[in-house]
């Protein structure tokens, strides 16, 4: 990889849903693929205040299709951990400064298939592959801009989990601590192949035209297709059945049609629509290609040994988590990866009949052990 950075501030953008975030250019990055990309920006979000040691910061990474708005701060919009960070809260804004970079290849702010080539056309078909490697080697450029030579922590679940735990092995000497929550050391076949279904849902509808969609209506379709996939991954069984096991949507009868396009939808159904409508208005059916390729690609030890041997690398205080009904990432590869890294690494368990996405609505449950663990240390 290769990269200068400049100083070049760009205009604040608004994304899809409100929420202004900051933008700097990193300069240009070579990717592991050997991809290029002639300038990269990445587009950020901030909470507190840089102590003048630079001792206090805190990095938060986000989901697959989440963003940097991690908390109410440039928007009165409801942040996706935020009762978690904020001023009083287990990360305490008025001691730490927060940081959330929007990841490379997004599509809330920072360089990705929509953004405009310097020929001014949208990148498109022509979008390099990303890895979660490539997209931490750019965020550690973004740290060195906004004069962040270490992190106090990096944090983060699902993806943002494997951005953390990348982190924490490529840069040891520059995270202090880090937390990875619903997520493993590296992607599994099964997971792989969820992710492939997605992409391939996306690819085959006939509005994909190759990535080169933009100007016309798009891949809605498979884009909301490729969510009803994910969204199986990311609930339990047991949540499905307790909230809407077999009953019909109001009034509609799913069982009594002559022609099966004509019969009536399960409440189930009614909420997959509902959530493929909601994700097709604020996200961008390449990024979703782009991002969901790059998390298939996680693998912390590839070209560094042994799982142990990658890990060995690593200096920071580790925080593992899982969620134990997670059917996409299961508790059994938590343990595994903190068996892999040095020295005695409990499993924190988040209990939940949810699924996966308990890391997101009962991140609760973990206040108390990560306020123990990271931040009752006084910074700031």
């Amino acid at each position: 990889m290769t990269g200068t950075t400049t100083t070049e501030p760009y205009p604040d953008a608004i994304t899809a849903d409100g929420v202004v975030v900051q933008r700097l250019s990193i300069g240009p990055l070579t990717l592991e693929t050997r991809g290029h990309l002639p300038e990269v920006v990445l587009a950020y979000e901030t909470w507190g205040t840089l102590n003048a040691d630079a001792s206090n910061a805190v990095l938060i990474q986000h989901a697959l299709t989440g963003s940097s708005h991690v908390a109410r701060g440039s928007s009165e919009e409801e942040g996706w951990w935020d009762g978690l960070v904020g001023p009083g809260r287990t990360i305490d804004t008025d001691r730490y400064f927060v940081v959330s970079i929007n990841m490379l290849g997004g599509c809330y702010g920072s360089t990705g298939p929509a953004s405009l080539d310097p020929e001014g056309r949208p990148w498109g078909s022509r979008f390099p592959f990303v890895t979660i490697r490539d997209s931490v080697r750019a965020e550690a450029l973004l740290a060195d801009l906004l004069g962040i030579s270490s992190w106090h922590s990096v944090i983060g679940g699902s993806m943002g989990g494997a951005r953390a735990l990348e982190w924490a092995v490529t840069y040891p000497d520059r995270v202090k601590r880090c937390g990875v929550i619903a997520c493993t050391a590296a992607s599994t076949a099964e997971q792989i192949a969820f992710a492939q279904a997605q992409v391939q849902a996306i690819r085959l509808d006939p509005q994909f035209a190759d990535g080169d969609y933009y100007g016309s209506a798009g891949p809605e379709g498979g884009l909301g297709l490729a969510r009803r996939i994910a969204l199986i991954t990311y609930r339990s069984e047991t949540e499905f059945n307790e909230r809407f096991g077999r009953a019909a949507q109001g009034i509609e009868e799913p069982f009594g049609a002559v022609n099966p396009a004509l019969r009536g939808r399960y409440q189930v159904e009614s909420y997959l629509d509902h959530q493929a409508d909601k994700l097709i208005r604020r996200f961008d059916a390449n990024s979703y290609i782009v991002l969901t390729e790059a998390l298939m690609s996680h693998d912390v030890a590839r070209d560094r040994g042994s799982l142990r041997d990658a890990l060995g690398a690593a200096t920071a205080q580790f925080f593992i988590a899982a969620v134990d009904s997670d059917r996409l990432y299961w508790p059994a590869q938590s343990h595994e990866l903190a068996a892999a890294l040095p020295g005695e690494v409990p499993v924190h368990t988040i209990t939940s009949p949810s699924g996966h996405d308990a890391f997101l609505t009962e991140i609760a449950q973990l206040e108390p052990a990560l306020q123990a663990a990271f931040y009752n240390d006084g910074a700031g």
